[in-house]
């Protein structure tokens, strides 16, 4: 059906397979402003033996045209909310049947370039959806606890021994010398432990797990007062996972200053694959007269 409301465009959460249990899961699902998700099925879908659908709903022109786009993802308010919305739709989707996550944003002009695009990358999507059924994905994440400053004495305190005995005081500028080699060699101590700790995790996620990802540590408000220094994703199959899970967890307890986080069970975001370029949504190419 074509879009029933005005001055919208057609906001795409996932690729999903078209099953009873996928329209079940979709009832009284809402998506971005509060819209009812649907799905949407390409034109030449019905006679093949894997067919899709791709979950959507209106959203409206004035916010998500290229125009309003660019300063809205520069709004992280908005993107929060935006991304939050955007992550339920996928992961109720996900509860129910295999799913291709979109990226956030991607926007047709109306339901009839959706479908298009969907029919156009239908077996790219098909094949892929294929690898990633019954599975699901696992975050690994490696956290380097908060350093301490070494105990000792105080700065202007420190002493040093001399032939008679006496231990004349130190100046101010080589005990804070001292104290950052002690503190950058505690320090290199924790990162070789890390570095360790990442290679008895991947031995062990690698019998578990179909796939990894490794994305780039993250930084700033997301991690605290830890340092990130490793942040993978796995892609682990359904009746592996509660191993997976046990098994990593257990084998990263010897290692005492670090933290290391499994989560999960996600939609596989690491593992899906964007719009080709051919068929890049309006977000990404501007409206079409």
């Amino acid at each position: 059906m074509t879009n029933p409301y005005v001055d919208t465009l057609t906001y795409v959460y996932a690729v999903a397979r078209h099953t009873g249990t996928a329209a079940g899961s979709r009832t009284g699902l809402r998506g971005l402003g509060g819209a009812p998700v649907v799905l949407l099925t390409g034109p030449s879908a019905a006679g093949r033996s894997a067919p899709l659908v791709l979950a959507a709903s209106p959203v409206p022109e004035r916010d998500f045209n290229e125009r309003a786009l660019k300063k809205h993802l520069e709004d992280l308010e908005w993107l929060e909310d935006t991304a939050r919305t955007h992550n339920d739709v996928v992961q109720a989707l996900a509860l129910h049947t295999t799913v291709l996550p979109l990226r956030l944003a991607t926007v047709y002009e109306d339901d009839d370039r959706a479908r298009q695009a969907l029919a156009a990358q239908h077996d790219t999507f098909a094949e892929r959806i294929a690898l990633l059924d019954a599975h699901m994905e696992y975050g690994v994440k490696i956290y380097l606890k908060p350093a301490a400053a070494p105990a000792g004495p105080g700065v202007g305190s420190d002493t040093a021994p001399t032939d008679s005995g006496t231990a004349p005081p130190v100046s101010p500028g080589k005990a804070y010398l001292r104290q950052r080699r002690a503190q950058h060699t505690a320090r290199e101590a924790v990162y070789e432990q890390a570095q360790e700790a990442a290679a008895t995790i991947e031995a062990v996620a690698s019998r578990y797990a179909s796939g990894r990802v490794r994305h780039p540590p993250q930084r700033g408000a997301l991690t605290g007062p830890a340092e990130n220094v490793l942040n993978d994703a796995y892609l682990v199959p359904d009746g592996r996972a509660a191993g997976f899970r046990a098994d990593v967890e257990e084998a990263v307890r010897a290692f005492r200053d670090i933290h290391v986080e499994v989560t999960g069970p996600w939609a596989p975001y690491s593992f899906a694959m964007p719009p080709s370029q051919g068929d890049r949504p309006v977000a990404e190419q501007g409206r079409t007269p």
